[in-house]
């Protein structure tokens, strides 16, 4: 299994569907902002990331999101 943890924002509401095997899919947006200064100009970049999660993590993020 791989994990990954991505501390962001979520961009709209979690999009939830239950596929014909009763399987729970999650579909998320995630924004990540990375900030630092260089030539003492402030920069920053933000990166969209599409987050799917399968099964009972999927149920348990549409809950609590």
């Amino acid at each position: 299994m791989n994990c990954v943890f991505l501390v962001g924002r979520l961009g709209k509401d979690v999009e939830t569907k239950y596929l014909q095997s009763g399987m729970c899919v999650a579909n998320m947006s995630v924004a990540t902002t990375e900030k630092w200064i260089k030539d003492g100009q402030k920069q920053e970049k933000t990166e969209w990331h599409t987050v799917v999660i399968w099964g009972k993590s999927a149920e348990n993020a549409a809950r609590i999101c």
